[in-house]
């Protein structure tokens, strides 16, 4: 929870203990309409999904209205790039990770 608060500044929407070291913890990023439920692995199968939920593409897409201040901001606080800024036809975009291995366009739409 802390990379998605204290480095991208998403906010906690929802965090509840559900017994049997089981947590739900909701966050999303401010203004947002979407959410991320953030879930503890439980067994062999599910750590070694863990960071290839989408077989190594990008999955998640945290779109911006000033790419320029959150890249600056994100690289600040510590967030992990593995590109440098792309223009493409569809925006400005470049490619982060999380600490678990999930591919992430930051991306200000054209």
């Amino acid at each position: 929870m802390a990379f998605y608060v204290e480095q991208l500044g998403f906010d906690v929407i929802e965090d509840k203990e559900m017994g049997g070291d089981k947590r739900w913890v909701v966050v999303a990023p401010k203004t947002a309409a979407t959410a991320i439920l953030l879930a503890r692995a439980i067994g062999p199968d599910q750590s070694a999904a863990i960071g290839n939920q989408t077989g190594g593409r990008v999955g998640f897409f945290l779109a911006t209205d000033d790419f320029t201040r959150d890249h600056a901001a994100m690289t600040a606080k510590g967030v992990r790039f593995l590109e440098a800024r792309r223009d493409e036809p569809y925006g400005k975009v470049a490619v982060f990770v999380d600490p678990f291995g999930n591919k992430w366009d930051l991306i200000e739409p054209a």
